[in-house]
């Protein structure tokens, strides 16, 4: 198969999420393959996955495992919090120049997203968001995700982007930065865009899941989901001492690592 889209799901309500995303993808592209890995495969909802792979010894980076394992030449791999809001359309075609794609995460100023586990890296260079990632299915590519995976699971880390933003510094492929409508973190970026800055595609979210940990009902739509980002931004902003100039408060020193040069 020349191009479709991936999700890795284990234990039943993370499945009911990567089904909640894959319906939305259905509902703006019904004609692009979609595949499951699952350690449940008997639960897979009837007829919304082309294929459905069973996972035989899940842990909570189970995605590692499973990326290389892809039957398409072009794969966009989706994280389960996710919905779609318009067809991939053309994103695909990057991977005529491209080895990979993904989007830089957010919260770029803080240690979680600076981290690396053995390099220092630019502020410039921070983590990559790994939940939406476009891949070719090379040698080179594939080495490169097998070797992610070895090395997450021998670094005993929780988070695989701390891992992937070493490899990426030191790597040779080819890796293209996606715009933030093909993995919107920070939906209120919708409030600020004019109507020809961007065609928002793909809603990433921990707010999809949050009713798992217990916060909250479950959010499943995308309208409900901008309501609550909108009311998050605001406490996040509500603390005392804010400044009114809305530049000055951005002016917070940063603790930049030093070069290893």
């Amino acid at each position: 198969m020349d191009k479709g889209v991936i999700y890795v799901a284990t234990g039943a309500a993370f499945l009911e999420l990567a089904q909640a995303s894959a319906r939305s993808l259905r509902a703006v592209a019904p004609e692009l393959p979609i595949d499951l890995y699952t350690d449940a495969p008997e639960r897979a909802e009837a007829g919304l996955f082309d294929e459905v792979h069973e996972i035989a010894n899940p842990h909570r980076r189970s995605k590692l495992d499973c990326l290389p394992l892809t039957r398409f030449e072009r794969t966009l791999f989706m994280d389960c919090d996710t919905l779609f809001l318009a067809p991939p359309g053309d994103v695909f075609d990057l991977l005529e120049r491209f080895d990979m794609a993904l989007a830089h995460d957010v919260r770029r100023a803080s240690d979680l997203i600076r981290e690396g586990l053995d390099e220092v890296t630019p502020y410039a260079f921070p983590q990559m968001n790994s939940g939406v990632f476009l891949y070719r299915r090379s040698a080179p590519v594939l080495a490169f995700l097998r070797d992610w995976a070895r090395r997450f699971a021998e670094s005993g880390v929780r988070r695989d982007q701390i891992i992937l933003k070493d490899m990426l510094w030191r790597s040779d492929l080819r890796f293209y930065v996606l715009p933030p409508e093909f993995n919107l973190r920070r939906v209120t970026m919708l409030d600020a865009w004019e109507p020809e800055d961007a065609r928002p595609t793909i809603l990433h979210s921990h707010r999809l899941k949050d009713h798992l940990d217990g916060h909250g009902a479950r959010i499943s739509d995308a309208a409900t989901l901008i309501a609550a980002e909108r009311e998050a931004l605001q406490r996040e902003w509500a603390v005392p001492g804010r400044e009114a100039d809305p530049i000055a408060q951005y002016r917070q020193p940063l603790d930049l690592p030093q070069s290893s040069d």
